[in-house]
């Protein structure tokens, strides 16, 4: 699977789900099922290194502030979720994590950020594809902290500063 196949898959699901995260795993399920496995494990690996490169200090930053604090699991919720939001957002989020207030048509925080369902999609298609579980991708291991300099989370004043954009949407009152 081409990279352009992976993110026309997330898009199509997304826009067919109309941005609700759960719905838009479960058609990525039925959709990868019409695949074979090799096309899933393809899926899974896309999916996999881009979780790895959104393990980033600045993006856990940028979802403290649109979430209003995220935990380890959260933030692997949140990073699953921004894959599902599509390659512009996505990479726009690498590019600046400020950004993410111009990418983001809408954000609420009770609904949105959490994709951790979308993680799955690939295991649950190729278990219902062959019986058995997804193999190994042999992908290099992701990065055992968040890349980049820590921020204290804690400081409102830190949050301002490096993400003012974002703090001027979602928690300047």
């Amino acid at each position: 699977m081409e990279e352009s196949e992976f993110w026309e898959l997330v898009d199509t699901a997304r826009e067919a789900a109309e941005g609700d995260p759960a719905d838009q795993a479960e058609l990525l399920v039925d959709r990868l099922t019409g695949l074979d496995p090799d096309a899933v494990t393809d899926f899974a690996c896309h999916f996999e290194s881009r979780m790895n490169r959104a393990y980033r200090m600045d993006l856990w930053g940028a979802a403290w502030v649109l979430l209003d604090g995220v935990s380890d699991d959260a933030f692997d919720s949140f990073r699953g979720w921004l894959v599902g939001q599509g390659r512009t957002v996505f990479e726009g989020a690498l590019h600046e994590p400020d950004d993410l207030a111009d990418l983001l048509e809408d954000f609420d925080e009770e609904t949105d950020g959490e994709g951790e369902d979308l993680a799955y999609v690939a295991d649950e298609a190729y278990e219902r594809l062959t019986g058995l579980k997804l193999p190994e991708l042999g992908l290099p291991e992701g990065p055992a902290e968040p890349v980049g300099e820590p921020i204290d989370f804690e400081d409102p004043g830190v949050l301002a500063r490096r993400y003012p954009k974002l703090w001027a949407l979602y928690r300047e009152d």
